[in-house]
């Protein structure tokens, strides 16, 4: 068996057997085999594809690649949510405190942001003291005495995917669906939880661009998931325009306390309501989706999912002053507002463009060890359907350098399009799959 034999195989479009995948799989993972020949599979995958039994055996190889973690000593059915990543996307901020306000404990390992998508951990670590690395032993018993702990990925999970998706990112071939589902299923079945809940984002700020292809990608996880013996939903959600309005790390921290305070945007709200309903159901917390849902929103109306928020950043060294004083967290010296030419309604917000007009003010990086600008961003204005007058503000863009800024607000004015007749808002939710 060699490497070479095993490209052609797939680049012919033929069916690759455990061995073979193994092969290209722990070679790589352990240094035997050069960068150029897993580019080179790699793309052959991204072209031929891979069949139901490829991608499991891929996730399952990814998976034991290293640590399994065992969250054993955490009470309680332990429900882990993964979002396929978006622009503005915050609800692991609001979600998790949510669900561990109705009793489901929350033991969550998030990553960083690269290129147009946020990072949970970025977003935390402009919490001033609060701290992303945590003993096992502390982690588990912080979740244990106030329900819910995030952490930063442990280097010890799938660390095969942890380089090969470094070779994807460069090589133009992340964008598919068995590596996609090999790549988030293998970190998500080694990490201990009891049950995932996946947020499957559709449209132009997504991976998926179109409800066929986020729909094949669900139900390929959650059938993955479901094998693996952990009980398993997706969600499709929509990605066409940012979620919520702020976009860039503190200014999404800010945005995800409103929403825990009942004062922030309603799509945000909307959706993070019914994530944590959902994983209140998967937690045997809730009898139905839809009882999940209503206690859900009854901890975000009586502040106790506030109250989980300030325990999380308490319990991990953090000051939870910020809910009350944002001028503790990172902030820019820079402001520019993004004005209409004419008035209307905004029919468009291209996702993707304001997540790169975020990432260019600073906010994101292109590669995995760049600095960010934490207190970098943009807070929109208006969503899609509302109506605009001409001179009105559409965005504000923030940032600590000025051609950045400048540039930025260059590209939020070119994803805006504004049209003369009202739009449908989008569909918030699209599809649930389980």
């Amino acid at each position: 068996m060699n490497a070479v034999d095993i490209i052609t195989k797939k680049r012919d479009g033929a069916v690759l057997d455990e061995a073979e995948i193994r092969y290209m799989v722990m070679g790589y993972t352990q240094g035997t085999l050069p960068d150029y020949q897993m580019a080179a599979f790699l793309m052959a995958v991204y072209f031929k594809g891979m069949n139901r039994q490829e991608t499991i055996c891929l996730t399952n190889l990814m998976k034991h690649s290293g640590d399994i973690v065992d969250l054993g000593a955490i009470n309680g059915i332990k429900v882990d949510k993964h979002s396929t990543g978006g622009v503005g996307d915050k609800t692991t901020l609001i979600v998790g405190p949510l669900a561990a306000a109705c009793g489901v404990p929350v033991a969550k390992m998030s990553g960083r942001g690269l290129g147009f998508t946020g990072g949970t951990v970025d977003k935390l670590e402009t919490i001033p003291g609060y701290q992303t690395s945590m003993a096992a032993r502390d982690f588990m018993n912080q979740v244990n005495e106030t329900g819910i702990a995030v952490i930063g990925q442990t280097g010890h999970i799938a660390p095969a995917d942890k380089k090969i998706y470094a070779l994807r990112d460069v090589t133009g071939t992340v964008e598919n669906l068995s590596l996609i589902t090999s790549s988030i299923m293998s970190k998500k079945l080694a990490s201990g939880s009891d049950a995932i809940l996946l947020d499957v984002k559709c449209g132009s700020g997504a991976f998926m661009k179109n409800l066929q292809d986020a729909e094949r990608l669900a139900e390929l996880m959650v059938e993955i998931g479901n094998a693996d013996g952990k009980k398993t939903m997706a969600v499709i959600t929509d990605m066409e325009q940012p979620l919520g309005c702020a976009v860039g790390n503190a200014l999404e921290v800010q945005e995800a306390i409103a929403v825990l305070k009942n004062k922030g945007p309603s799509d945000i709200t909307e959706l993070s309501a019914v994530l944590a309903g959902m994983m209140v159901f998967l937690g045997e917390k809730a009898a139905s989706v839809e009882e999940g849902i209503e206690k859900a929103k009854k901890a975000l109306a009586d502040g106790s999912a506030l109250e989980k928020f300030k325990a999380l950043v308490k319990g991990q060294g953090g000051n939870p002053r910020i809910t009350e004083e944002t001028g503790l967290m990172p902030h820019s010296n820079l402001c520019i507002e993004v004005k209409a030419g004419q008035a209307g309604y905004v029919k468009a917000i291209d996702a993707m463009k304001i997540g790169l007009a975020s990432q260019h003010t600073g906010a994101g990086r292109q590669r995995k060890e760049d600095g960010i600008d934490l207190a970098a961003g943009l807070v929109l204005c208006k969503k899609i359907g509302d109506a605009v007058q001409a001179g009105e503000v559409l965005c504000r863009v923030y940032g600590n350098d000025a051609e950045k800024t400048r540039l930025a607000a260059v590209e939020v004015k070119a994803a805006v399009v504004i049209g003369t007749a009202r739009p449908e808002k989008p569909q918030l939710i699209k599809k649930v799959i389980r």
